[in-house]
């Protein structure tokens, strides 16, 4: 590997690694956020529904902004705007204002949605470059980002400290570690990549089998995003913890994903994608399903073990499938990548609103019933054969 790409590779596990830690800095303190602005369920839903909004139009604009201008100027402004989004959350329930929060949720997805597909993007080239999977690693930067933010988050909610000054202090940090990254991405990539691509006569979406992709990492995303906004309040309100404990369980979810992300490379080798794929959805369903139906403390907390080892690998090693299924794999991880963030940014509000009416626990069945279809699904992505040109698990 030269030194040019060496650089690069460890840019974006940086870039990677922040927005990990933006957001269970958010999750861990979820409890005291609540409890600050006087919100119930539902009203936390609303909450997040900013969160929603940012993060869609984020996500619908990235491929654009990356066909037109590269994926660089679209990292810098989505990790920067992921970045000064953490402290307006901080200062919006340190006032009780939840339309200051839900603002900061609003910046926080229009960075993350928007600057995480080009991350992808950037993430593929790099596989390209280095002939092997690389993306769980990247993604396993992000989940080594929420286990370093959950466990401050547990610690600082242990010692009641301040949210404000909590949130503050990790937008403050972040800054110059995102400015240094950012010089390490060259310019033009994607740009020229989606430019060439544009005379293609039949649309990467017209693919059946990306579309079978999409299920599955609709299904894993949504089974990640579900448990990095409400996993410490199902552990509080649905299983009776403390916010305390409530972050310690989420802080082993980060945990159990970081692991998986960064082992997963032996079973990838030694079972292939599609088998790993099902295999992880059958885990984190028989996880998910032990928190949901099993009214026992040390039950659903060691369950949310297996829930975090069966999502950790479903996004990213999707994104390398959805690369090696054809012609123009930059489109191809884009379109996967904006399926997978619209379910992990977009669907834990909806859940939100389901468990105000069922409880949060109930809620999750929606998560289950889409892993058991994801397994289902993944047998069929060994259908089509590989090209070796593009992308390699190995």
């Amino acid at each position: 590997m030269d030194r040019t790409t060496a650089r690069r590779r460890l840019a974006l596990f940086a870039l990677f690694f922040l927005p990990g830690i933006g957001i269970s800095s958010w999750v861990t303190r979820t409890p005291d956020i609540r409890d600050l602005l006087g919100a119930s369920t539902a009203e936390m839903g609303l909450v997040l529904f900013g969160l929603s909004a940012g993060s869609m139009l984020g996500i619908l604009s990235s491929g654009r902004f990356v066909t037109r201008f590269g994926t660089r100027p679209v990292v810098t402004v989505g990790i920067l705007t992921t970045v000064a989004s953490i402290p307006v959350i901080g200062l919006g329930a340190g006032v009780s204002q939840s339309w200051l929060v839900a603002a900061g949720l609003f910046l926080f997805g229009l960075g993350m949605g928007g600057g995480e597909v080009a991350m992808n993007i950037e993430g593929a080239d790099v596989e390209r470059i280095l002939g092997r999977a690389i993306l769980p690693t990247m993604h396993g930067f992000f989940s080594l980002g929420t286990v370093v933010g959950a466990a401050v988050g547990m610690g600082l909610t242990a010692a009641e400290f301040p949210v404000p000054w909590h949130l503050v202090a990790i937008g403050v940090i972040s800054v110059p570690v995102a400015v240094t990254a950012i010089r390490n991405i060259p310019s033009g990539v994607g740009r020229a990549t989606l430019t060439a691509a544009e005379s293609n006569k039949s649309p990467v979406w017209r693919d059946k089998r990306l579309w079978l992709i999409g299920v599955v990492v609709l299904a894993m995303a949504l089974a990640e995003g579900a448990a990095n906004d409400w996993l410490p309040l199902i552990m509080v309100d649905g299983h009776g913890l403390d916010a305390a404990l409530g972050s310690a369980v989420y802080t082993a979810f980060a945990a159990a994903m970081t692991i998986g992300r960064f082992g997963g490379g032996w079973f990838l080798t030694r079972f292939g994608r599609a088998t790993v794929l099902g295999a992880s959805a059958v885990i984190g369903g028989i996880g998910l399903l032990l928190v949901v139906f099993v009214d026992n403390q040390f039950v659903a907390g060691a369950a949310v073990l297996l829930w975090g080892v069966g999502a950790a690998l479903g996004f990213p090693v999707a994104l390398s499938v959805a690369a090696d299924s054809g012609e123009n794999p930059t489109a191809r991880v884009s379109l996967v990548a904006t399926a997978g963030y619209v379910a992990f940014l977009v669907g834990p509000p909806a859940l939100g609103f389901l468990g105000e009416h069922y409880g949060l626990r109930n809620a999750m069945i929606v998560v289950l019933a889409l892993l058991a279809l994801a397994a289902a699904v993944a047998p069929a992505l060994n259908k089509a054969p590989e090209q070796p040109k593009v992308l390699s698990p190995r």
